[in-house]
């Protein structure tokens, strides 16, 4: 690769974001095993249950995806009868709803996550998982406004 000094690729803010995001993202994963679903599925399956009947644009802001990514990653969840999609009174408009299975498996899961999150917090400390919530909404803030 030359002589470029690349050290400091070490300190790299997205290196090291998802390097935190993977670690995260297993420990959540292993928690949910049971249930079938990945950490990413059910927080999307939750945000479209929370969400309602919603168009997909709607759920990608809340969840700070594109629509053609957040299409792709709702594709496995409305294969499995966890959630329909389907046109709205605008035929440009595609409504994520989540079916009574969605809903039956996300009541499966949420113990599972509430006690992951139970656990996640116990191993930061709620002041040093305070701040981590705060400062992560802060990088969204800063970078997306």
């Amino acid at each position: 690769m030359g002589k470029s000094d690349l050290s400091a690729t070490a300190m790299c803010t997205s290196l090291n974001l998802r390097k935190a995001a993977r670690a995260v993202t297993q420990f959540y994963d292993d928690a949910l095993r049971d249930s079938g679903l990945k950490s990413t599925q059910f927080s999307l399956l939750a945000a479209a249950a929370i969400a309602g009947t919603a168009p997909i644009s709607r759920l990608a802001d809340e969840m700070a995806m594109d629509r053609t990514t957040l299409t792709r990653n709702l594709k496995p969840l409305e294969t499995e009868g966890l959630l329909k999609i389907v046109a709205g009174a605008d035929r440009r408009v595609r409504n994520v709803t989540v079916t009574p299975e969605g809903i039956a498996l996300l009541e499966k899961a949420a113990p599972m996550w509430r006690d992951a999150q139970t656990r996640m917090i116990d191993k930061l400390g709620d002041e040093r998982w305070g701040e981590l919530l705060r400062h992560l909404q802060g990088v969204r803030r800063a970078l997306q406004g």
